[in-house]
């Protein structure tokens, strides 16, 4: 199928793509890699009105490190972010993560910020900016706001991003514990084929203090509900203990127990919890395994 007719748009700054979103007053779609949004247009899922086109934005593009946050523009791609350096050394669950984004075709077009404003809940990258606690930077004719994570994603496809507004950046924080505490992560998926998206993913963060008991904890899963959905009650099963098989067992069958998948015809609920119960606890040994083993990176 061939997508309905639209305008179409390439403005060269952020002020001019603001100024076109604001004229078309809801009726426009910006465009990043397209990986998502074209397929949509093609089967007349979504038939906007017009298209602006961020791609000769160039204000849009870079990766640098300051204040303790790996700032990434928005149109950055999921290959250019993977053959960086910083993103190796200082995010290194996200580059983990990044790999089993599509196929490399796809992740030489396809952007981050194209992928958090798509908000699919089964997708790698909203999970991992929620797992890190990272933070959206959106631009529109009221000026620039900062969005954590945890309030951007708000349903299925839906953030809080608004109709007349840009997403510019990405911002992630690097350094996730105490100093002298060590750190490890974790992520796994379970996806029909490789490249597909997930039909549960995991992630973890734990930090652990010099005796070796969790001072820190984050478990955020995906494919389970309408956003990436971060076990926080649970968490607090971890902090203060010691990171033994047991505990880590708990934590895992209190998360299948906590969570009410959806069912398709991709996975039912019940084999969705299954695998959220088995990925859960795997990211955690994974975690667990890499802050004792000082790969925390």
């Amino acid at each position: 199928m061939k997508s309905a007719s639209f305008d179409y748009h390439a403005p060269s700054s952020v002020e001019e793509a603001i100024e076109l979103l604001v004229a078309y007053d809801d009726e426009a779609k910006a465009l990043a890699g397209g990986q998502s949004l074209v397929p949509l247009m093609n089967l007349r899922l979504s038939a906007p009105r017009a298209i602006v086109d961020l791609r000769r934005v160039d204000e849009l593009g870079g990766i640098e490190v300051s204040n303790g946050n790996l700032a990434m523009g928005a149109m950055t791609t999921y290959a250019t972010a993977l053959a960086d350096s910083r993103v190796q050394d200082e995010l290194a669950v996200l580059a983990c993560a990044l790999r089993w984004v599509g196929h490399p075709a796809i992740r030489t077009a396809g952007t981050l910020g194209g992928s958090v404003a798509h908000a699919d809940p089964a997708a790698e990258v909203p999970m991992i900016l929620t797992l890190l606690e990272g933070e959206v930077v959106a631009r529109g004719p009221r000026g620039e706001r900062r969005i954590p994570a945890a309030d951007f994603f708000l349903t299925y496809f839906t953030t809080a991003l608004e109709s007349d507004e840009v997403l510019t950046q990405l911002r992630w924080p690097c350094r996730q514990g105490p100093p002298a505490h060590r750190l490890g992560w974790g992520f796994r998926e379970v996806a029909r084929r490789h490249g597909d998206f997930c039909l549960v993913g995991a992630s973890s963060l734990l930090a652990l203090d010099p005796d070796g008991r969790v001072s820190r904890a984050r478990v955020v899963l995906a494919g389970i509900a309408d956003r990436p959905y971060r076990l926080s009650e649970l968490e607090a099963l971890l902090v203060g203990e010691l990171a033994h098989d047991s505990r880590l067992r708990d934590v895992a069958d209190a998360a299948a127990g906590s969570i009410e998948p959806p069912g398709d015809l991709h996975a039912s609920a019940d084999y969705r919890r299954h695998v959220a119960r088995v990925l859960t606890y795997r990211v955690l040994s994974d975690s667990v395994q890499r802050a004792e083993g000082g790969d925390g990176s």
